[in-house]
């Protein structure tokens, strides 16, 4: 699921989009394992034993349900949250918004931003993933964790913070189409 364009403010172009890493969905899917794994093995106890048909059909259906609500709880949901997930860094604003049924999300003005800092631990590094911290001019520094390669990420929005200085600085002495004029030129004129 892509970003959708129309929450751009025009003229506003995306720069990068990114979902979570892939590694966030590793512990639920694992559970999920475990749980298929548990389900087989009573289904194959249920079916051994010497019940009758109709409680085992009543037990075979009660552990399919268990089995399709841990579907639902341990393997969809986690995965429709990660696609519903989107860090967006245009050339603008940082955006992130997150949730399936109640959305909540944050927007950070590139002219804000005073510091980007990124962090990874061993395992981190060998998956190409890290947390990326944002601290802007009046907030609190906000952590995105699980970012896909999270040094390029810190280092295109460092980019589009510079590029956004270097354009207000220009704007602010009137030399944004001539750079080869110093500001002492442009004094007395």
């Amino acid at each position: 699921m892509s970003y959708p364009r129309e929450n751009l403010a025009p003229g506003e172009e995306i720069v990068l989009h990114r979902h979570p890493h892939w590694k966030c969905l590793l512990g639920p899917f694992l559970l999920f394992l475990v749980i298929t794994a548990i389900a087989g093995v009573l289904a194959g106890i249920i079916s051994g034993s010497d019940l009758g048909s109709t409680p085992t059909m009543v037990l075979l259906i009660i552990v399919g349900v268990l089995w399709l609500a841990g579907l639902g709880w341990f393997f969809l949901r986690p995965l429709i949250s990660w696609k519903t997930t989107h860090f967006v860094l245009t050339d603008r604003r940082v955006i992130f918004r997150n949730g399936v049924l109640t959305r909540s999300g944050i927007d950070i003005p590139i002219r804000r931003i005073n510091t980007v800092e990124f962090r990874h631990g061993p395992i981190d590094r060998l998956l190409r993933t890290g947390t990326l911290i944002i601290e802007s001019a009046s907030d609190d520094p906000l952590s995105f964790d699980d970012i896909p390669q999270v040094e390029r990420v810190h280092a295109l929005l460092y980019h589009e913070v510079l590029d956004t200085q270097d354009r207000d600085f220009d704007d602010e002495d009137g030399y944004a189409g001539d750079p080869a004029r110093s500001r002492d030129e442009g004094i007395g004129r």
